[in-house]
């Protein structure tokens, strides 16, 4: 598998050694500091654990469950995650751009996708009617004072 950055945030990738751990090992596996969470995986419970964590990995088991978008605007929004958030699984180029305004920072994809058709659609579209977890609060209110 390789990682596409998606851009949108300036965050150093975690180590190389961070190894994500299940949800359900995360408690049990002392000094984890990377997690993969499952689509049924609600926000309140992966946030007690969000302070010691370097990478959250939402996936995605078939493309049109939206769940994993869910998961990473919590994650970043409501409990202000400042590292990696990585998309796994069956996730499509024309959704690169809602991955980002999510907060996912990366994808993992199989080593023979070809990363054009992602950065086709991460060039495409360069304004949004809807706020981002990218625009932060002074960009909720510069939209609001115009």
């Amino acid at each position: 598998m390789k990682r596409l950055e998606l851009g949108g945030r300036s965050v150093a990738p975690p180590a190389a050694t961070v190894e994500a751990v299940p949800f359900a090992e995360l408690e049990t596996t002392p000094g984890a500091r990377g997690v993969v969470l499952s689509p049924e995986i609600d926000f309140p419970q992966i946030a007690p654990f969000l302070d010691r964590l370097d990478l959250v990995v939402v996936t995605f088991p078939l493309f049109r469950d939206g769940r994993g978008f869910t998961q990473a605007r919590a994650v970043r929004e409501y409990g202000k995650f400042g590292g990696e958030i990585r998309a796994s699984g069956h996730v499509l180029p024309d959704q690169a751009n809602y991955l980002r305004r999510c907060g996912v920072d990366a994808v993992m994809l199989p080593d023979e996708a070809d990363e054009a058709p992602w950065r086709r659609e991460l060039a495409r579209f360069h304004t949004a009617y809807q706020p981002s977890v990218l625009d932060g609060p002074l960009g909720a209110l510069r939209r609001k004072i115009g």
